[in-house]
């Protein structure tokens, strides 16, 4: 069997199907497995053993996207079976043009396909769920997600080490401010080796992290902004002993690797994006009326959300999980 899997464009819910395609693979065993998406999905989830080739979506690069979609799908060929955990109408096309008979296109309103064991009809749906309640529809089986799962060996740190992750690709009203993840790593640099994450549209706000750093004579600190592949990222934050960071991408890479995290939200819905079984995780957040509001950047132009979040309760959170991970290891 040819099984055909268009990922996720963001890193973050790539890492959140993870679940889903592991109840994907148990239901069909022996299939041989193509991935397409993202470069940044496609790199994260090519290690998987089952995985049996990768093609990376370039559609969007130049030229008429209809045309390059067509390409592409011809590139891809016919399956046995396509899915795809995206909504958007050249996923459509795309499946359509490989050629392939039987297609599932993943409805993130639809609520046809039953929920997993594992959710609550009191609680809100976590996006793992919802992925893993279309992957149910395509097997006609009932499983629950499990864990995240990523493939790549992560790195061993000398000296504890704290990470910093200020960006988040979505949008300005996700972020925490650069004074802040300074002030909170100043203050646990005599425990922690600092080292500060970031995408290569984050590469100033890493910088101005270092900078603060800097000038109040923390020398412990590594800035790896713009300057890891996904494999790399995966590795340097799957070795981390704590991890503080805004909803994002790597936000999810700590959790399928259970590093210890403080988890900073806003504007979005905590409930549906928060790390997925990490028992080690606190959020820290603000109940506001405006909030969640799930924009890019403040439309009320206060942000008080992510504001009013102070370096002190960053500090007593990595401290708690810093006693639990001591704990754990005695």
């Amino acid at each position: 069997m040819k099984l055909l899997i268009e990922l996720p464009t963001w890193l973050g819910d790539a890492v959140m199907a993870t679940p889903a395609l592991e109840n994907l693979y148990a239901a069909w065993p022996d299939a041989e497995v193509t991935l397409v998406g993202s470069p940044v999905a496609v790199e994260a989830l090519r290690a998987h053993p089952r995985v049996t080739r990768t093609v990376t979506d370039r559609t969007k690069a130049g030229g008429l996207r209809p045309l390059n979609v067509y390409r592409l799908a011809r590139q891809l060929g016919p399956h046995d079976l396509a899915l795809s955990f995206r909504s958007h109408f050249y996923s459509k096309l795309l499946l359509r043009l490989t050629g392939t008979e039987k297609r599932y296109i993943f409805d993130k309103k639809s609520t046809r396909c039953p929920l997993p064991a594992t959710h609550s009809a009191q609680s809100a749906v976590h996006q793992v769920e919802k992925y893993a309640a279309f992957v149910n529809r395509v097997t006609g089986r009932n499983d629950a997600p499990g864990p995240l799962r990523l493939d790549w060996p992560v790195g061993h740190p000398d000296r504890p080490t704290l990470g910093l992750n200020p960006g988040a690709s979505y949008g300005s009203a996700k972020r925490w401010y650069p004074e802040k993840f300074a002030e909170t790593a100043a203050a646990l640099a005599e425990r922690f080796d600092i080292v500060i994450f970031g995408g290569p549209g984050e590469v100033d706000i890493a910088g101005d992290i270092a900078q603060d750093l800097q000038k109040r004579g923390i020398r412990n600190v590594s800035n790896l902004a713009g300057r890891t592949t996904i494999p790399e990222l995966c590795a340097a934050v799957g070795g981390l002993d704590c991890f503080l960071t805004g909803d994002s991408g790597p936000m999810h890479i700590a959790a399928a690797y259970g590093v210890p995290t403080v988890a900073l939200f806003g504007p979005t819905k905590h409930e549906e994006t928060c790390q997925w079984m990490n028992p080690h995780s606190i959020i820290l957040r603000k109940t506001m009326e405006c909030a969640p509001c799930m924009k890019r950047t403040c439309p009320l132009k206060h942000h008080a959300c992510m504001k009013e979040i102070t370096p002190q309760e960053a500090i007593e959170a990595i401290e708690k999980l810093e006693s639990i991970r001591l704990k754990i290891r005695k």
